[in-house]
């Protein structure tokens, strides 16, 4: 099985506002490298953080095994605590009984993580981890680039305001 280090960030100015995402993803080594970007003209940042994830997962052709590198203790959380097997099982609640945010999101990045074998590091972001800052750098860029389409979760009232 191929073995892919990714790093990935999210990025809003103003929360919610304009949003970036990235993904620097390398193959085991260092013999290849690719980085993804995007976003969207209205969004929030921990929508940002979760589709940077999701684009890096869905560029895999294949299952891999992965090694994911993410600030986002949201994302990280959700999956390494159980958040997200929890919010499964309950048909998408949270355990005050309401709607978990950026579901249609989450919904997407289940079955990425049942493909691949992820395991996923949390890093202080902003701390000089050079794959890290670019990808803070990659994500900056997408949410000033000013030509960013509409997020379609945004409008679907699913996404919070957080």
């Amino acid at each position: 099985m191929q073995r892919v280090i990714i790093h990935t960030d999210g990025s809003c100015l103003g929360n919610p506002g304009p949003g970036g995402w990235a993904a620097v993803l390398a193959l085991d080594g260092g013999a290849a490298r690719r980085e993804l970007s995007g976003g969207f003209r209205r969004t929030t940042n921990n929508r940002m953080e979760i589709m940077a994830v999701l684009a890096a997962l869905e560029a895999l052709k294949r299952p891999c095994a992965v090694e994911l590198f993410t600030d986002s203790q949201y994302v990280r959380n959700a999956v390494e605590k159980g958040w997200l097997a929890s919010w499964r099982k309950k048909n998408w609640l949270k355990a005050d009984k309401k709607p978990v945010l950026n579901v249609d999101l989450w919904q997407r990045l289940v079955p990425l993580l049942e493909r691949h074998q992820v395991r996923l590091h949390w890093l202080r972001g902003h701390a000089g981890h050079p794959e890290n800052e670019r990808c803070d750098e990659l994500a900056r860029a997408r949410a000033g680039s000013g030509d960013l389409p509409p997020d379609p979760g945004m409008a679907q009232g699913g996404a919070g305001e957080r």
